[in-house]
């Protein structure tokens, strides 16, 4: 007998056998586990993007605010020479 035959063989004969009993409220459970699933994910994609969306808007009004963008000023004059 081949790997693939055995395997087979294998398969079959688990199915043939006696199932086991489910609990009768099984599918309800199951059901109420998917959306308590789907509300978490819901729940953390929503602050995922109200934390982004904070990040944004701090990171926007301390660019406003410091101006990261021109030069610093100097903190010494050059000296002068020739007069």
């Amino acid at each position: 007998m081949s790997l693939p035959d055995r395997k087979e063989n294998e398969v079959r004969r688990m199915l043939e056998g006696p199932h086991p009993a489910l609990p009768p409220d099984l599918a309800d459970r199951a059901a109420e586990r998917g959306r308590r699933l789907l509300r978490r994910h819901r729940v953390l994609r929503t602050v995922g993007w109200l934390l982004l969306l904070a990040a944004a808007v701090a990171f926007g009004v301390w660019a406003a605010i410091a101006e990261p963008w021109t030069a610093p000023p100097t903190d010494t004059t050059p000296p002068l020479e020739g007069w």
